[in-house]
């Protein structure tokens, strides 16, 4: 086999791989926030720091991932939301969007993004909003409170939303999709949900104005449970891929719109997330009392070591001034040295 051939093999081999593996999609962002035509692949546990290098968030581990250039120093998006959707590598996205492959798809949250913005920004009102099928959660600020209060936040609220006037059921084509299968339902509430976020986002626009950016991360899981029903050959699954592509390009282009094409939106599909492989052991941070079975230390912060050497060499200093002084000022001549006593001499004389 000649050596062409070979390349050529490994090339598309390399290409299917990138194709069709779990992948991270990026549908908008704004012309500063700048992401690099490539196949580089991205590891989920690194998910939550490209969010928060995207908001112009400082991480603790720099991330050596190219395909994200460096953005400007003066702009920040006013928004970002991610969407993950579980049950399929990828979806049928326009060819002109940025798409990277996704390796070691673990379970991740954004959780550590959004204490940053509610610590830089605890004066203003920002939207977190977080929604996951295991946990659902909810976390919002001020005027965000009377916003998204009517918003469905459990399994049975969101069901219970499709049987309202304005829902999904009336308004796409479901076609294979039925209204009395438990797995239809709960990936066409899921849907709901993202036109209801779209409706109540054009309905207040004012929350794109508040100085603080606002976070919103929702995890999808209604198509997994069509392909555990159906399979990926069933007209379910289809009609399911099709509608969910729609109504992700859809949120993707209502977001961009109310934040004024300063928003960046993902969308991560996984097929299904692996569970890390973990090994139990005592952690050095770990926080325990005193008098305890272990005899466990206190738990250190981040910063222990910068403010140790800060006040280390700051007393080295100090120590090292005083010693100077002390030096000279045991050597020195009061007659030649202090003005006091140059001038006492010179009355004396005088006298």
């Amino acid at each position: 086999m000649s050596p062409t051939i070979i390349s050529t093999a490994f090339a598309l081999l390399g290409l299917l791989s990138g194709v069709l593996g779990d992948s991270l999609t990026v549908l908008r962002s704004p012309p500063y926030v700048t992401f690099q035509d490539g196949q580089w692949a991205i590891s989920g546990e690194k998910v939550p720091d490209l969010v928060a290098l995207t908001m112009g968030f400082s991480i603790r581990e720099d991330l050596d991932w190219p395909g994200l250039a460096a953005g400007s120093l003066f702009q920040r998006p006013r928004a970002n939301a991610l969407i993950v959707v579980r049950g399929l590598d990828t979806l049928d996205f326009p060819k002109n969007i940025s798409s990277y492959p996704l390796e070691n798809p673990v379970p991740f949250t954004l959780d550590s993004v959004a204490n940053k913005v509610h610590t830089l920004f605890a004066g203003s009102t920002p939207v977190v909003l977080q929604l996951a099928p295991s946990e659902e959660r909810l976390y919002m600020m001020g005027m965000a409170n009377t916003v998204f209060e009517d918003l469905p936040v459990t399994l049975q609220q969101i069901r219970g939303r499709l049987s309202q006037d304005g829902s999904v059921l009336t308004s796409l084509p479901l076609i294979s999709l039925s209204r009395n299968n438990e797995a239809d339902l709960l990936f066409l509430s899921e849907v709901q949900v993202l036109y209801d976020i779209s409706a109540l986002l054009q309905k207040h626009k004012h929350l794109a104005k508040d100085p603080a950016p606002d976070l919103y991360s929702l995890e999808l899981a209604g198509l997994e449970e069509i392909v555990r029903r159906y399979g990926t050959d069933s007209p379910q699954y289809a009609d399911a891929t099709r509608i969910l592509t729609s109504a992700l390009q859809k949120f993707a282009d209502d977001v961009s719109s109310v934040y004024a094409n300063n928003a960046v939106v993902e969308v991560v599909t996984v097929k299904t997330f692996e569970a890390p492989l973990t090994r139990k052991s005592r952690s050095i941070l770990q926080i325990s009392n005193q008098g305890s079975l272990y005899n466990l230390a206190y738990k250190y912060d981040y910063d222990y070591a910068v403010v140790f050497n800060i006040v280390l060499w700051l007393m080295i200093v100090l120590a090292l001034s005083v010693v100077v002084i002390s030096y000279n000022l045991w050597n020195m001549d009061p007659g030649y040295d202090s003005i006091i006593y140059r001038m006492t001499n010179q009355k004396i004389r005088m006298d």
